[in-house]
């Protein structure tokens, strides 16, 4: 399975949680337009010299936002992608979108275009949140682009965020009902974190907001569980929950270690062997491409970086560990090593093997990222 994801690096304005790559200026928003799809072209040979490859599945707009592209543009790249590569029969093509960007009309002309999945990034439906965290849209607007999407697209992701100060157990519940009102068949969720550099930060710094708590956000998380399997969703990776048949293909493809082309400012690009990123700089990456050139850094990854990336995605996913693959992939002494490694989270209930699969027992789901760190390679060279 491969995929592409389109970085698209604007925004109307800064959530106050966001360290993603950016810009509130739509100044050159036509110039990158051109940009990337001249990198669709520049990289098709990435995937022709693959021997697995057998069309994208993916296509993925990320951001940013961007629902900031018109229609007209959206189905531009969208267009580059298929003249340049070979392309499934059926692709998954997501866009990411806000709420205040998803009008009726624009829904209703997004619905006619390839574009066949929508993620839209709700965040809350309390007011006092949106403001807070400095969403460009209202609680209202959030209602209405869920009620409107609905009529016309039935693959749909929302995005909540909890562990936000001030958010009740009993306001997360209503903010998690509200969204299962709409019969949205994917959920991805997040706890309210402090990034570096971050208005948020600084915020939190100068005593104006107060800090998010580990204990409110580990509840907030255990209601989700609960309420979500509840309610049929499959807890397929630790953020994301999907009904059967809507998990998201796209970030499952990452999450199983599969190929990707990534496009645009700040984009990732995996081939199985390396990991690339182009420049997280507008400016510098318009004048590169201009000039022919792919403004992309790669870096092979060792044995040790593939092992600790396949511990780190197992764990937070429904797929788990496999023993098997450890050993017949890294060899025995990784093998070991994970044993050895997680026998005191075994001891303790956090984790679990069955199958020869290792996996987060439900206590220890929360703390998984924290888990895998401790299981990671770090001491052996190559």
């Amino acid at each position: 399975m491969s995929g592409i994801y389109i970085h698209i690096p604007f925004c109307k304005q800064a959530c106050h949680y966001c360290d993603f790559h950016f810009s509130t200026s739509m100044k050159k928003k036509d110039e990158m337009v051109l940009a990337l799809a001249k990198e669709i072209g520049m990289r098709k040979n990435e995937f022709e010299n693959d021997p697995e490859f057998s069309g994208v599945e993916t296509i993925y707009f990320g951001g940013g936002t961007p629902s900031v592209l018109t229609n007209d543009e959206i189905n531009f790249l969208i267009l580059e992608v298929y003249k340049n590569y070979k392309v499934s029969d059926n692709p998954e093509i997501t866009l990411e979108a806000n709420p205040d960007d998803l009008s009726a009309e624009r829904i209703f002309e997004l619905s006619k275009s390839p574009i066949n999945r929508l993620s839209i990034g709700i965040q809350s439906f309390y007011e006092e949140d949106l403001k807070m965290m400095n969403r460009a849209h209202n609680s209202v607007e959030a209602i209405k682009c869920l009620q409107e999407a609905t009529k016309y697209f039935d693959n749909i992701s929302l995005d909540l965020i909890y562990g936000i100060p001030g958010l009740t157990d009993e306001m997360w519940k209503q903010n998690i009902e509200t969204a299962l009102s709409f019969g949205i068949p994917h959920i991805s969720s997040y706890a309210l974190t402090v990034e570096p550099k971050t208005a948020l930060s600084k915020l939190i710094q100068t005593g104006k907001i107060a800090e998010p708590q580990d204990e409110a956000a580990s509840n907030h998380f255990m209601i989700l569980v609960e309420t979500l399997q509840k309610n049929g969703f499959i807890h397929y990776e630790l953020s994301n929950f999907g009904k059967e048949n809507y998990f998201s293909k796209n970030n499952s493809a990452y999450w199983l270690g599969k190929k990707y082309i990534g496009i645009g400012p700040s984009a990732h690009s995996y081939d199985g062997e390396k990991r690339g990123w182009n420049i997280a700089n507008n400016s510098l990456y318009l004048k590169a491409i201009q000039n022919n050139e792919l403004p992309i850094e790669t870096e092979i990854l060792t044995i040790s970086d593939r092992y600790n990336e396949y511990i780190m995605t197992g764990l937070r996913t429904i797929w788990g560990v496999s023993l098997e693959r450890i050993e017949n992939e890294f060899g025995l002494e990784y093998l070991n090593y994970l044993k050895k490694q997680s026998q005191k989270f075994l001891n303790d209930g956090l984790l679990s093997i069955e199958n020869n699969i290792l996996k987060p027992t439900p206590k220890g789901k929360f703390l998984t990222d924290g888990i895998a760190s401790d299981l990671f390679y770090l001491n052996l060279e190559e």
